[in-house]
């Protein structure tokens, strides 16, 4: 599998991706607030906010971004900085299905439940918190 580098722009940082992470996350909370929106479009900004706050990590390390979006993976690389980001394991495993099933129809044939949709979103903020930890320690 080819991994492409994301192309550098300037004024992306740290606290750009934290916003657009931040972001995710409200639509995540107005999501479950007014149930206006299929479960499984939470379960996929769940996993995108998660995704958004391991790249500010990323880059708060000084790390290449690439376009990754393995929660895993991304963790793997990270861990030479974090050796303890495998402790968000669990979070990682529940929220890497939700990159690709919730997109494309059939992968998830019993569909997506708010239940689903809460775990998703409890997992997302265990690593907005793992995070934030790191980048303010």
């Amino acid at each position: 599998m080819v991994e492409f580098c994301m192309k550098p722009q300037d004024d992306v940082n740290v606290n750009t991706w934290i916003k657009v992470a931040d972001n995710d996350e409200l639509t995540c909370i107005s999501f479950f607030t007014h149930r206006d929106a299929p479960p499984s479009a939470a379960c996929f900004i769940a996993q995108q906010m998660a995704e958004k706050y391991l790249k500010a990590l990323y880059i708060f390390f000084g790390e290449q971004l690439h376009k990754i979006h393995d929660l895993k993976k991304l963790a793997t690389i990270l861990e030479k900085h974090a050796p303890d980001i495998f402790d968000l394991e669990e979070e990682f495993n529940i929220l890497n299905k939700y990159y690709a099933t919730t997109r494309y129809p059939g992968d998830f044939p019993e569909g997506f439940s708010w239940k689903d949709a809460e775990e998703a979103f409890e997992a997302a903020k265990h690593i907005k918190d793992f995070v934030l930890k790191k980048i303010t320690n």
